[in-house]
């Protein structure tokens, strides 16, 4: 709602209000998110909607240092607000040790944190307080209808949890599932990519799609092709799982299926697919397979390319694209990986995340959020249903 100031006086005790840090618990902080700003000289100020993402602070092996600087990278490069969620005085710490500005930045605190060894579930029992487990309840609230999107570096068995029992599945969405960029020669979306272990053939179909809408909504392809990680690319290769999900697949029409990808071909542009279909655990072993192969390579490259005075002068003549091959491979440059099939936008951003990777990660948050992409996936699920 759109509150307009008949008085500047009055909107710039507001604004000077709105600077200073949010003390209030989450109670209370909803009533103290409204942003003011002096609309013109004849003393008027009009209130200004912006999109605010919640971000847990206190998550990720280099927080809150990390994700605070990563706000205030997000506030000044994506037009959002960031509210930060956890302990306010580490947070003010970090803001009064770094200079950084407090515009579009609010806190709301909570001393408790979850940590990656805790218990996923306790996200919504014991540690329901958490920075981590605020965030959920937050978003889940509907009576801020401008809070968006959350972002995490944390726990991620907790995330997908909090996902799946405070914001919720999508209806009919059997279940929520991570999905990665991966830095090959063709953009390749990973899905699942660390969620789900036990996986069933619905599953795995359902995966298909979902990671269709996304690469058709955030890359722009419009018939993205959908492929099954398998060891062969015959139909009846793999688990009972595997052929059964390879029918339901080609059987979908919404689905652009090619059939099942073997390992040797994920990373190849004539053989690959746009979407990666497999269950979480292979998932993630292609995924640190594929970032441990990217360090690899960069340290290799450098030995090369100091061996000698030639080598040397090659590595000049070769250093913008020396900079794209290791920028390829960076993952702060993807930011974060969303879990598609829930409710409302959560991404889960890498345990060792930087600042950069922070802001990719809203920046990725605020991609789900303006090109609909639940509301369309909602949509889809009922016509696969």
């Amino acid at each position: 709602m759109a509150v307009r100031l008949k008085n500047v006086k009055t909107a710039l005790v507001l604004r000077t209000r709105n600077a200073r840090p949010y003390n209030q618990d989450f109670n209370f902080a909803r009533s103290l998110l409204n942003k003011y700003q002096k609309k013109s000289k004849c003393e008027r100020a009009e209130y200004i909607k912006i999109m605010k993402i919640l971000l847990d602070a206190m998550g990720g092996d280099h927080a809150p240092d990390e994700t605070v600087k990563g706000a205030a990278l997000a506030v000044g490069e994506l037009d959002v607000e960031i509210i930060l969620v956890g302990d306010k005085n580490k947070i003010n710490k970090v803001i009064e040790e770094n200079k950084l500005s407090r515009k579009n930045i609010a806190v709301v605190h909570t001393e408790q944190v979850l940590t990656m060894e805790d218990d996923p579930i306790s996200v919504v029992k014991s540690r329901k307080d958490s920075s981590m487990g605020v965030c959920f309840r937050m978003l889940a609230d509907d009576r801020d209808d401008e809070i968006k999107a959350m972002v995490s570096a944390g726990n991620s068995g907790a995330l997908l949890a909090g996902s799946s029992l405070v914001i919720k599945r999508i209806h009919d969405i059997k279940r929520a599932a991570i999905a990665v960029v991966l830095p090959f020669e063709r953009k390749t979306l990973l899905i699942d990519a660390g969620a789900n272990l036990d996986i069933k053939a619905e599953y795995l179909k359902q995966f298909g799609f979902m990671g269709s809408i996304y690469m058709k909504k955030i890359f722009g392809i419009e018939s993205p092709t959908v492929g099954l990680a398998n060891n062969g690319a015959e139909q009846t290769k793999g688990t009972p799982e595997h052929v059964e999900a390879y029918k339901l697949l080609s059987g979908t029409k919404t689905i652009n299926f090619v059939g099942n990808i073997e390992g040797r071909d994920m990373t190849m542009r004539e053989k690959s697919s746009d979407v990666l279909v497999t269950d979480g655990f292979t998932g993630n072993m292609i995924l640190k397979l594929t970032e441990g192969f990217g360090i690899y390579m960069s340290h290799r490259l450098k030995d090369m390319f100091l061996k000698d005075f030639f080598t040397k002068v090659s590595a000049v003549l070769l250093k913008n694209s020396l900079r794209e091959f290791k920028r390829s491979f960076d993952q702060s440059e993807y930011g974060g990986a969303p879990f598609l099939g829930v409710r409302k936008p959560v991404i889960k951003a890498h345990g060792s995340a930087n600042a950069k990777a922070i802001k990719n990660a809203a920046r990725q948050a605020k991609f789900c959020v303006e090109t609909k992409l639940v509301e369309e996936i909602e949509l889809q699920s009922r016509i696969n249903k």
